[in-house]
Formats: structure tokens, sequence, C-alpha cells
């Protein structure tokens, strides 16, 4: 079993930052890509950003030179520095996690999501 917690979310007002944390654990041999998906009321699921193990990067265009996604491989973890919030930042943010078991193949694994409001 693989667990993904997220945490960090919270108000914040327009122009302000956040940093989200993504914790990964459980029975795991090696962690692939790791990514940044929100999904806003009403809305569908989208990316946000991704990182692979070597540390490539992909950006949604709208975060571009806002956010930057980031990985300590050693604790199995992912962050997601969020500068210059805008309201339609506002979203319900949750980390993927591409592991393979020890036991097991690969597989994609979700967490709960936190929620991220951005509002004067």
């Amino acid at each position: 079993q693989v667990h993904v917690v997220e945490s960090g979310g919270g108000l914040v007002q327009p122009g302000g930052s956040l940093r989200l944390s993504c914790a990964a654990s459980g029975n795991i041999f090696s962690i692939n890509a790791m990514g940044w998906y929100l999904q806003a009321p009403g809305k569908q699921r989208e990316l946000v950003a991704t990182i692979t193990s070597g540390g490539s990067t992909n950006y949604a265009d709208s975060v571009k030179g806002r956010f930057t996604i980031s990985r300590d491989n050693a604790k199995n973890t992912v962050y997601l520095q969020m500068n210059s919030l805008k309201p339609e930042d506002t979203a319900v943010y949750y980390c993927n996690v591409w592991a393979r078991r020890v036991v097991g193949g690969l597989s994609d694994y979700w967490g709960q999501g936190t929620r991220v409001t951005v509002s004067s």
C-alpha cells in the first residue's frame, strides 16, 4: 500500500504565497514522476506541474513564472511553491505520485487534496 498526504493549503490574499508539500510513504521501491493537479469548483481536474525523478519539470501555462515544483527524493516528498497567487488559483490541489512498490508494478496514487483559497 502507498499513502500520499498533502499539506500546506489555506487562505491567502491575492499576491501572496503558499508552499504545498506532499509525502509518499508505505510499500515503495522507487518513485518516478510526481506532480500537482488542481480542481476548481465545477471543473475537471487539471495539471499544474510535474517533476521527474531526474528533476525535469513541466508546468501549465497559467502558472509558469509563478509556481515552482521541487522534490526531495530521500524523503519521497514533492513541493509546490506558489507565488503571486491570484483568485483564479483557488482550488483543491491534489498530489499525484507514480510509485513502484516493493512487490508489484508501477501505479499512480493520489492524495486527498488540500484546499487553497485566494481571496481578500
